[in-house]
């Protein structure tokens, strides 16, 4: 029979992707929002599948509404990718981060254990839980430090999960993915600022672009390798935690040079770092050991930060082209 899966959080970049892998494994694909009357669901259009997907609505923080959800759907798997994805935007909105993140997930695992159905569930963690581990490589073993209320909302997260699969036998799992890119992500994230920025200039915009930070240092993947993580691990006869990464980690400003280096640019003459950006509170590294992913999923990262940043500036390069044949005619 097909399997039904049900994706919370359709309309971001991993949701996107992942019903665009789960629909080519030929499953039936149920994708939640908040309203889904009334979002664009514009990820999906991207990838031609919107009208593969059959979109409703669903509030994570309204229990009401998860149950209801997941008795209707009756789903095999849930994926849950909803909630307040901005670490920086946490800071600002903590409460609305903590919320949607760890009471949307309590919520989903009370009413697959109210529901008593052979659910297999998936939960989004981040590496933000770590927070800072200098230089050592954070694996599943690692104690959480979060240093962002995000990163808190996301270990609590973590550990209601566990929880609820040591306490009621739930196939639960979280995957503790670190930074991953693509050129769905919104130009709210870093990575595709930067893109968009240099793709603006090499065009003839005279802007600068005006970053925090950019002596951090992050571990940045492809985040389709990434939705391949996610799924993998509901096809486990046990529920498990995994640490998700490439095993590379870079600084920002090699972010940086990369992407200015592919549009012809010295990045040196258009970037400029003002302190008034940092963050209250940040994570100067990151580090990954994904050495359980590859042992019992089988999976390893097949792109590096060098061949994400080439496929996202070959994405705008083209969108722009795009906007501009539409201008003409």
């Amino acid at each position: 029979m097909m399997k039904r899966a049900l994706i919370c959080g359709v309309s971001g970049q991993d949701g996107a992707y992942l019903a665009k892998l789960l629909l080519e494994k030929g499953y039936e694909v149920y994708g939640g929002s908040r309203d889904a009357q009334m979002s664009s669901f514009t990820n999906l259009k991207r990838l031609g599948i919107d009208k593969q997907v059959k979109l409703l609505s669903i509030s994570i923080n309204d229990f009401r509404s998860v149950l209801q959800t997941i008795l209707k759907v009756r789903p095999d798997e849930l994926y849950n990718l909803a909630g307040q994805s901005s670490v920086s935007l946490s800071f600002e909105q903590p409460v609305e981060t903590l919320e949607s993140i760890s009471v949307g997930t309590l919520n989903l695992l009370e009413a697959i254990r109210f529901s008593n159905l052979p659910i297999r569930f998936y939960n989004a963690g981040s590496s933000e839980c770590f927070g800072d581990t200098g230089s050592m490589a954070a694996d599943e073993m690692t104690p959480f430090r979060p240093r962002s209320p995000y990163g808190v909302a996301k270990a609590a997260a973590f550990w209601q999960v566990a929880n609820y699969r040591e306490a009621y036998r739930l196939h639960a799992s979280t995957g503790i993915l670190f930074n991953h890119e693509s050129p769905l992500r919104p130009e709210r994230f870093v990575t595709q600022k930067i893109v968009a920025a240099a793709c603006r200039i090499a065009k003839g915009s005279p802007e600068k672009l005006v970053l925090g930070n950019i002596d951090i240092a992050r571990d940045w993947g492809w985040a389709p390798d990434y939705v391949m993580a996610m799924w993998l691990m509901l096809q486990q006869e046990q529920a498990d935690d995994y640490v998700i990464a490439t095993g590379e980690t870079n600084k920002l400003r090699d972010f940086i040079q990369v992407v200015f280096d592919s549009v012809g640019l010295n990045w040196k003459e258009h970037v400029y770092s003002d302190q008034s950006l940092f963050r209250p509170t940040d994570i100067i590294e990151g580090h990954a050991d994904s050495a359980k992913a590859r042992l019992h999923l089988g999976w390893r990262a097949s792109h590096n930060m060098e061949d994400v940043v080439r496929m996202m500036v070959q994405e705008k390069v083209k969108a722009l082209k795009e906007q501009s044949v539409k201008v003409i005619l």
